[in-house]
């Protein structure tokens, strides 16, 4: 357990600061605003992910957001990493360049898998009407 917990706080911690200076560079540098434009985002789209970036790392390292906001803020990190890759391929940018997103992905992988390892589970049942298993915490 005390392994498990150390590789989910270093990856999301690892993960959490790439997106935090990802968020800044986005809301501050010149550089971020040009590659917002080689990629063919408008303007507004920068804003909105660096936005997008702080909330879900504030969900990702806040103790108390544990859950459903959880798991979206997981789901829209891994969905931004991995179009940030085609973003980059797409553009004509090599395959060198555009390998950062998929650190990015390995680091949020790690992360969600560990956190699930964390989370207690109390029981699994059944469900009558779908027939899945739930967990239930």
């Amino acid at each position: 357990m005390k392994r498990q917990k150390i590789l989910y706080w270093l990856s999301t911690g690892l993960f959490s600061l790439w997106m935090l200076g990802n968020a800044y560079a986005y809301l501050t540098s010149e550089e971020a605003k040009r590659l917002c434009v080689h990629f063919g985002f408008p303007d507004y789209f920068r804003v909105e992910l660096a936005v997008a970036k702080l909330i879900g790392v504030i969900v990702l390292v806040l103790p108390k957001l544990k859950g459903r906001i959880n798991e979206w803020a997981y789901a829209g990190f891994v969905i931004t990493v991995i179009s940030g890759f085609i973003a980059h391929l797409a553009s004509g940018d090599s395959f060198r360049n555009s390998a950062s997103a998929l650190v990015a992905l390995i680091l949020v992988l790690i992360s969600y898998a560990t956190y699930h390892r964390l989370q207690p589970v109390k029981s699994i049942t059944k469900s009558a009407t779908t027939g899945f298993l739930t967990a239930v915490v």
